[in-house]
């Protein structure tokens, strides 16, 4: 009747069919979830400087220096269908040249099982605030946002932003001493 071949071909066939479904219903359980929490940000030290840029040219950048506070429990977030979070601090401001600028300073990823309580006091950011002009001197609306990716196991990778936010300024001054 039937080659050996043929069965097998139909028993694949229908697994990957089965897999499929599966899977499909993995997405759809978990797509409307609301994924906002709530988390607090506070600034500590907050200096700009005038450095020139030596990466595109050697015209002097503003180079802003922020140590912050960051709690947040995360903890809600994680479901059968969540596999890592990738987190990350961006400061959004604007600038004569520049109607938005984002800048992310600060990344982290929290794996499944890790702790997702974060409380952490008196953090220097991971990556340089470079501004492409002299826009961050004197500027009195820096928004500091907590945002991450959702790494699923099937379905969408969504991009969502903590329910809070934090607004700081930049001294008028620019710092003379060392960092």
């Amino acid at each position: 009747m039937h080659t050996v071949l043929t069965r097998g071909n139909a028993m694949i066939a229908y697994t990957l069919s089965v897999l499929t479904c599966l899977t499909f219903c993995c997405f759809i359980s978990t797509v409307f979830l609301d994924y906002r929490v709530p988390s607090n940000i506070n600034t500590g030290k907050i200096l700009v400087k005038n450095v020139p840029d030596y990466g595109a040219s050697r015209e002097k950048h503003d180079l802003g220096f922020v140590t912050f506070d960051l709690k947040t429990n995360l903890s809600t977030l994680f479901n059968w269908n969540v596999k890592q979070l990738f987190l990350f601090l961006t400061a959004e401001y604007r600038t004569n040249n520049n109607h938005l600028n984002e800048v992310v300073l600060w990344d982290k990823i929290i794996l499944r099982g890790e702790n997702t309580a974060l409380d952490f006091k008196n953090i220097n950011t991971k990556y340089y605030f470079w501004d492409d002009g002299n826009g961050l001197r004197n500027n009195k609306n820096i928004t500091l946002h907590l945002s991450w990716n959702i790494i699923p196991n099937a379905g969408l990778l969504p991009t969502v932003k903590s329910i809070n936010s934090h607004v700081f300024d930049f001294p008028s001054e620019y710092a003379a001493a060392p960092i």
